[in-house]
């Protein structure tokens, strides 16, 4: 085994087990706060008993966590410089085999990037206590204090809408249990304060997939500001791994209660390690098996859509469109009469040219993820394009903040502040910060308007 492929090795991952009516639905309930505790709590005593089984990573002795949290980024930072050292010297990527690969990433942890931060939702009632300041601030950052350029929610929804994987129908269920435990906690991030200092202390640690994943998406031409805004935010100099150290010491308890917290806290910690990490996400890409499951969704709408006059080996195509074990035959009838050409430029397959181009006769039916699925099991194993190819970035600069008094939501939220003092507004703010809402135009306005009066309240 090379250092390389030890660095990038996947560590194993507790088993979680899955509550009734499956991880999704737990999700989009604790997503719509309808009614959060009562579904969060059982669900987080049941992963915490699994997160119990994985060894202990956190040092006992939490004086040293601020090195070696330092230390941990020196070691992420090695690991990158040979990982540099191996593209340099002509090593292939070691994440993402194409654009296809990479852009069923973004899908597979989406239904966590769409709740970043949500862990410490819970904890935006303690903003007067200034040992909860690190954790609230880190919260607003997640939350891009109100701007939308710099709302992570909003960054990768919008990184998501580019490439046509705004809709994860298709996600398997297991996709949502990071996304699930962090809505939990930000459920009850009262009755479960050291599991949530402890998975924040886990969460904000800066991964070496993080780094590399930036890289190869911009090899890719897909913008990596979602990842490298984590790598530069996520800092143990100043930044949310630092906070959070320093929020677990400020937090610490009496003596007599410290074991116990200290016990909690690494048990908070090891919730990160349940279900799938991105690296275990990333090795079990299959392209043809990705290509044949999203062929079998599109058959069900199809398979009666195609006239007669093509056939191929004596089959229409509704014929071959009938049943989802004949789409890999299909695909080999196409190739056997020369409307595919695999592992050739996609552009001289007669079969693309019908899905993109001008005057494509099937131009809309794939969406731009679908395309790439099968633009790529097209290309196969043909040489890629040497040199990175890079992406296409949006502007930093933020925009003009803009909300209209007609919005619904803007004024509901403005009748719910009308006449209160400013204790009276930061209560009536803070279930306008929570996970669902803090992405849209009330939620922005919100955001703005309880760090304003935060800073003149404290």
């Amino acid at each position: 085994m090379t250092v390389l492929t030890c660095l990038l090795s996947t560590p194993a991952h507790a088993q979680s087990i899955h509550p009734p009516g499956g991880l999704r639905s737990l999700y989009e309930a604790l997503l719509s706060g309808d009614p959060p505790r009562a579904l969060a709590r059982p669900f987080l005593e049941e992963q915490l008993l699994q997160a119990a089984q994985l060894p202990e990573v956190l040092p006992p002795d939490p004086s040293v966590w601020h090195d070696w949290v330092a230390e941990h980024c020196a070691e992420v930072g090695r690991q990158y410089a040979d990982y540099l050292q191996h593209r340099k010297d002509g090593g292939s990527r070691q994440f993402f085999s194409g654009k296809a690969h990479a852009l069923y990433f973004l899908q597979a942890v989406a239904p966590t990037k769409r709740v970043d931060g949500a862990w410490l939702y819970g904890l935006l009632q303690h903003w007067r206590d200034p040992r909860f300041c690190g954790l609230v601030c880190t919260y607003l950052e997640e939350l891009g204090e109100g701007n939308p350029a710099q709302n992570h929610v909003v960054i990768y929804s919008k990184l998501l809408a580019e490439h046509g994987l705004e809709h994860a129908d298709a996600l398997p269920d297991e996709r949502y249990l990071q996304g699930a435990l962090q809505l939990a906690l930000g459920a009850c991030g009262d009755d479960f304060l050291p599991e949530v200092i402890g998975y924040n202390l886990g969460y904000e640690q800066l991964p070496l997939h993080l780094l590399i994943s930036s890289y190869e998406l911009s090899e890719l031409g897909i913008d990596p500001y979602y990842f490298t805004l984590h790598v530069t935010i996520d800092n143990a100099s100043t930044g949310h791994a630092y906070k959070a150290v320093q929020a677990a010491l400020d937090l610490m308890p009496l003596e007599a209660d410290r074991a116990d917290f200290l016990r909690r806290v690494s048990r908070g910690y090891r919730l990160n390690d349940l279900g799938q990490g991105s690296r275990a996400i990333i090795e079990g890409f299959d392209l043809t098996r990705e290509l044949l499951a999203m062929l079998e969704r599109k058959r069900v709408f199809g398979q009666d859509m195609h006239s007669d006059y093509c056939r191929f080996e004596g089959k229409t195509v509704n014929q071959w469109l009938a049943a989802p074990e004949q789409l890999s035959g299909f695909l080999q009838a196409l190739q056997d009469k020369g409307w595919i050409k695999r592992h050739q430029d996609p552009q001289a397959s007669r079969f693309w040219q019908l899905i993109e181009g001008d005057g494509a006769s099937m131009f809309g039916v794939f969406n731009d993820y679908e395309k790439q699925l099968l633009h790529d099991w097209i290309a196969g194993d043909r040489a890629p394009a040497t040199g990175p190819v890079p992406a296409r970035r949006r502007s930093r600069a933020a925009p003009a903040v803009t909300v209209s008094a007609q919005d619904p939501d803007v004024r509901q939220l403005n009748a719910a502040l009308h006449g209160l003092d400013g204790h009276g507004q930061m209560a009536a703010l803070i279930p306008w910060l929570a996970p669902a809402r803090h992405a849209h135009p009330a939620g922005l306005l919100a955001t703005r308007r309880f760090i304003e009066l935060k800073s003149g309240l404290d």
